[in-house]
């Protein structure tokens, strides 16, 4: 009982709560938990600390992290974050608000979140967009399930193995744990018959290739089938959007979006499409309309597919999302706009293109998967993978992947220089390997 003392209860108000719902004490309140699973010795936890000694304490453990030049992507992107971002999103008003149910009193909340469905839009081509998710891959396997419902008496969805492996993953564990019937499949355009629900294809695969949608989009639509495409939006300014390819659902994460990767997170996964599919879409949508005055305003709308609603009906069980990180993904996309986001990418496919042309100029590579990229692409190595990886961060410098071929995948964003390239391929060039 020694922990009660930090929390606000008094003993007479345990007693009276336990007191109400017809209990003893506190650990009736775990009867239905097998004895053998209850933990009964002394935690093994620090002696107490001031402020300053456990400010001392974590300030240390940072110290031991160890900065890298990151030349790594695989789905997540070191962008160049600007420093106005974090100061918008760190305002209380912003970081503390909760759901807007109420909107006469979320009107700031509710706007962010309108703009940021309206900029995914613009970027996807779509009609609409939901108010964020988890993150790309979640999205992902929510799109299987929009399928499923969207297309009557059709038992399987299309998964091509050009996605990225834990977009596999996460899409192969949510269709293991509620019955749908997902299939992983290199050539997805032959594997569409009549049984088909939907496809999903990457616009970008996983070897940084810019994929050709159009077989794929054509064999399924041919079937009655959806398609959902799996992008990247920060090369979406440069790209076919997923509505000009002709797709019905467009999925990915906005983590490249100017998000730090922050060690894998938080990030946030979109989600939008063609109108006719709006109310089988996951999550929640903020609509425009007008108050009693006939000034502009907005409010929560079309929820009657969420779970607290429709319960066991709806076709998502997501409840909070992500909106703090749909406000950076507004930020960001609000200072760099259209032009920002091409200049973006032209600097990224300069500095992968130079980087890959170098690393085959050390005669340690050799070409792996042929086709246009941006910011990310593989080659085979003539050296062992394992001692190339060590070299590199030995000289600070996080990069060379492995994918399960055996191929090493380098990315270069706008954040990496010629001097950090040319200084990576030094490195390269000269270590025993």
């Amino acid at each position: 009982m020694a922990g009660l003392s930090y929390f606000p209860h008094t003993g007479e108000d345990i007693r009276l709560m336990l007191e109400r719902i017809g209990v003893k004490s506190l650990d009736d309140l775990y009867s239905d938990v097998p004895a053998d699973f209850i933990f009964k010795g002394e935690y093994d936890l620090p002696e107490a600390m001031s402020e300053q000694q456990v400010r001392d304490y974590f300030h240390s453990l940072a110290s031991r992290n160890v900065p890298l030049k990151v030349f790594a992507g695989q789905g997540a992107y070191d962008h160049y974050t600007p420093s106005v971002i974090p100061y918008i999103t760190s305002r209380s008003e912003f970081l503390t608000a909760y759901t807007p149910y109420q909107c006469e009193i979320s009107q700031g909340t509710l706007r962010y979140i309108f703009e940021y469905q309206s900029m995914i839009c613009r970027l996807t081509g779509m009609d609409v967009s939901n108010a964020s998710m988890y993150d790309g891959p979640t999205a992902a396997a929510e799109a299987v399930r929009m399928c499923l419902a969207s297309t009557r008496k059709r038992s399987k969805v299309l998964v091509s193995d050009g996605l990225l492996p834990h977009v596999l993953e996460t899409v192969r564990s949510y269709a293991r744990y509620s019955g749908e019937n997902v299939e992983i499949v290199p050539d997805v355009a032959a594997a569409v018959d009549a049984d088909t629900a939907g496809v999903i294809v990457p616009g970008i695969d996983r070897f940084g290739i810019v994929r050709d949608l159009a077989p794929a989009v054509e064999a399924a639509h041919a079937a009655g089938a959806l398609v959902v495409e799996y992008c990247d939006p920060s090369t979406l300014a440069v790209i076919k959007s997923p509505a000009e390819w002709g797709a019905d659902i467009a999925v990915g994460d906005g983590q490249s979006l100017g998000i730090p990767l922050a060690y894998g997170g938080p990030y946030v996964g979109f989600m939008a499409c063609k109108s006719e599919f709006m109310r089988k879409l996951p999550g929640r949508i903020v609509g425009q309309t007008a108050d009693a005055k006939g000034r502009r305003c907005f409010v929560l709308t079309l929820q009657a597919r969420e779970q607290h609603i429709r319960r066991e009906k709806a076709t998502s069980n997501i409840c909070s999302n992500q909106s703090l990180m749909a406000l950076w993904v507004t930020v960001y996309l609000s200072l760099m706009g259209p032009d920002g986001l091409r200049k973006v990418n032209a600097l990224c496919s300069e500095g992968a293109h130079y980087l890959y042309d170098s690393l085959l100029a050390t005669g340690r590579f050799a070409p792996a998967v042929e086709g246009p990229f941006i910011k990310e692409f593989v080659l085979k190595p003539l050296v062992d993978p394992a001692k190339l990886q060590q070299a590199l961060l030995d000289a600070g410098f996080f990069g060379a992947l492995l994918t399960p071929e055996g191929y090493v995948s380098f990315c270069v964003t706008e954040k990496r220089t010629r001097e950090e390239v040319d200084a990576m391929v030094k490195v390269i060039r000269e270590a025993a390997l």
